[in-house]
């Protein structure tokens, strides 16, 4: 243990006693806040103290994170053992300043394919691409998952008010349900289907792809192919799956799934919302980079949400964060956030292949507010494990003739980061069933409006906190080799599932759950 985790874990040990209400003050909420335009991020409702917060600022200093930084926005191969570079943060490159991959300039491929997307979107729009019998397309399909699905579905809900486009729908899983229920409610007359794949091999996305295909085909015939799109890099692939090679939309090795909504995986939305407005979520991701790599670290918004994570992980022990978006509109964020989080930082070796020594990625869950006040909030408030919290809130909304209901929302939001910091005193009560411990840790993060750029803005924070985490773990945040295995596995078991081949040789439960489910009990 370096001598920075040793003073750390030393002065938590010595201050577990202080609670965060008492150490509450004006002048610890300005150093322990940031600001970014209108986006305003308040990590004094935790037990970090000044000694602590100056330790974990070193602790950054130490690990280099500026050093990992600057080389993943260079282009240099930092996920190591794949040998690529990082660049989720060229597609967002709005000013189309050069970066560099193996010493070619990747902002001009990166530009003429937003391009492409761009008129596509606007000719599905205007219906100046229009259907095979001329008319416009009033639905749009995609079929992915993963990161082609979580991030498409995430910010497609979260911009619902800027939506001016055909109806978006989502099929991910490779339950059939999914595709049924979906497919069951359209026209296929009216329908584009998008496949989103880059090796165009993903098992469940080529599966319900291949019955949308049927689908399609039954009641168009020869002309399908005029209501296919594709978002992958294999067009050999697609092409023999019969989608038009215009509407083949790719993104290099260097855009990791979980990081790729900002590029062609981002098509439903842009479809929805439109082309300039699609660049205003973009500007927005662009924004928080800029902020990233300028801002210094005791003011930069990633690296304080960051500096929380390492605390509450690895000092304090608090093995889950949970995630409360007070925003009907991000519902699904505390979802997006869990693949970016435990598949970016869920390893258990460093970047050497040497064993971690700490814990690393914690469990990622959560509820939009105020629904999750009505189930779990039980448990952050009298349960005996701590969750930190991470709270969201806009300070307006949509619904400009329902403000009385959005201050409801705000008020909930601030009373129950108040009521978890300071409990309630045992004085104040004679029933133990009715105290409230308090002191439990929680970070705000406040903003005008959910625009899109706002929300490319929140996207980009907690993508940087994801790295500067990993790097501070040394890890490699940017593989993901868990998903693999089940995968191998699920194609060996599909033939023992259909019965053509015996389960001799198989684990005992396994065999077992076989036989239960051959015979239905």
């Amino acid at each position: 243990m370096s001598d920075i985790w040793k003073a750390l874990a030393d002065h938590h040990a010595a201050t577990k006693s202080l609670r965060i209400a008492d150490m509450m003050t004006p002048e610890r909420v300005r150093k322990f806040s940031a600001w970014l335009d209108d986006m305003y991020l308040d990590i004094s409702k935790t037990s970090i103290d000044d000694t602590a917060f100056d330790m974990l600022l070193e602790l950054v200093r130490e690990r280099d994170v500026e050093g990992w930084r600057d080389a993943m926005f260079a282009g240099e191969k930092i996920n190591t053992t794949e040998n690529r570079a990082v660049l989720h943060t060229a597609l967002r490159n709005l000013s189309g300043g050069p970066v560099y991959v193996d010493g070619q300039n990747v902002m001009p491929g990166v530009l003429e394919t937003l391009d492409r997307m761009g008129e596509f979107s606007t000719g599905i729009r205007s219906g100046t691409i229009a259907a095979a019998d001329g008319q416009p397309f009033t639905d749009v399909v995609n079929i992915g998952i993963g990161g082609s699905d979580l991030g498409p579905v995430m910010t497609t809900l979260a911009l619902a008010p800027y939506h001016d486009g055909p109806r978006t729908h989502f099929v991910s899983n490779i339950d059939g349900a999914d595709i049924h229920d979906n497919l069951a409610a359209l026209d296929p007359a009216r329908t584009l289907v998008i496949i989103a794949s880059k090796s165009f091999t993903t098992i469940e996305t080529m599966t319900n792809a291949a019955v949308a295909v049927d689908w399609l085909k039954a009641a168009l015939g020869d002309s399908f192919g005029a209501h296919l799109a594709a978002v992958s890099s294999a067009t050999g692939k697609t092409a023999a799956f019969g989608v038009p090679a215009e509407r083949v939309f790719g993104f290099a090795d260097w855009v990791g799934g979980r990081y790729s909504i900002w590029g062609p995986v981002g098509l439903p939305l842009m479809l929805a919302i439109g082309p300039e407005r699609f660049r205003e979520f973009l500007l927005g991701g662009e924004d928080m980079d800029r902020h990233f790599r300028t801002a210094p670290p005791e003011k930069n918004l990633p690296v304080l949400l960051a500096m929380t994570g390492i605390w509450h992980i690895n000092i304090c022990n608090h093995c889950s964060r949970a995630i409360h978006p007070y925003d009907q509109h991000l519902r699904r964020l505390p979802s997006y956030l869990q693949q970016l989080d435990m598949e970016s930082n869920g390893k258990g070796v460093d970047r050497n292949g040497n064993r971690l020594q700490r814990a690393s990625g914690p469990v990622v869950w959560g509820q939009v507010g105020s629904n999750g006040q009505h189930a779990f909030f039980q448990l952050l408030h009298q349960g005996s494990q701590i969750a930190p919290a991470e709270f969201l809130i806009a300070a307006e909304g949509h619904e400009p003739e329902l403000k009385y209901q959005h201050d409801l929302l705000v008020a909930n939001c601030l009373a129950q980061s108040k009521a978890l910091m300071h409990g309630r005193d045992p004085a104040e009560t004679d029933d133990p069933q009715r105290e409230f411990p308090g002191n439990r840790p929680s970070v705000t993060l406040a903003y005008r409006k959910l625009t899109p750029r706002t929300l490319g803005r929140i996207i980009a924070l907690y993508e940087h906190r994801v790295f500067v985490e990993g790097v501070i773990w040394n890890i490699n945040s940017f593989d993901q080799f868990g998903v693999e295995l089940g995968k191998i596995l699920a194609l060996d078991m599909l033939p023992r599932v259909q019965g053509t081949e015996s389960a001799e040789g198989k684990d005992a439960s396994t065999v077992a759950l076989l036989n239960a489910l051959k015979t239905g009990g």
